[in-house]
């Protein structure tokens, strides 16, 4: 995948678990993804803008601070950390989705190899249509009713609950 690296540009992100299994589906390890997204934020310095965490992929939206933190420095510690942490966590809990992550080498991988999908956002148009594909992810699968329900997104936190998991940068070229 040919990443694009621009300042200010906004990038629209989408990776998938290995074989896209529903590695994120009991709620420790969504959270999990939460202290590291929000962990990898603070150590990267990148805005974001939306975000949902679905049981076998994530969306992002967000402007990485460049030329330090490209979107590829960001998604290799993101990956990175939320791995080691669920696999040990499995591994702890004797999780029979360790064996469904056993790869050919017969190591575990969490993610689907590859560079997922990534698109430069120009326009606010483009930027509006993202921010509600992203927050209505979980309603179009039947996984809740309303967008807000859903605690692993940034739905929240557009339906004014600033409370919630991981804030929002407002939406803003960054300098």
């Amino acid at each position: 995948m040919k990443r694009y690296e621009e300042p200010n540009h906004l990038r629209f992100l989408t990776f998938s678990c290995y074989k896209q299994f529903p590695l994120f589906e009991d709620d420790w390890t969504k959270d999990v993804f939460v202290d590291v997204l929000q962990a990898q934020r603070g150590r990267c310095g990148f805005h974001l803008v939306a975000w949902v965490l679905m049981p076998e992929h994530v969306h992002l939206l967000l402007w990485p601070k460049l030329p330090g933190y490209p979107v590829s420095k960001i998604l290799w510690g993101l990956k990175r950390d939320v791995a080691r942490r669920v696999v040990s966590g499995f591994r702890d809990r004797a999780s029979p989705m360790l064996d469904l992550m056993l790869n050919t080498r017969g190591q575990h991988q969490f993610w689907q190899r590859g560079g997922g999908h990534d698109r430069n956002i120009f326009s606010d148009h483009e930027v509006r249509e993202k921010i509600d594909y992203i927050n209505l992810n979980p309603v179009r699968r039947g996984l809740v009713e309303k967008a807000t329900d859903w605690v692993w997104s940034s739905a929240r936190w557009y339906g004014g609950d600033r409370g919630c998991g991981v804030g929002i940068d407002p939406i803003r070229r960054p300098g």
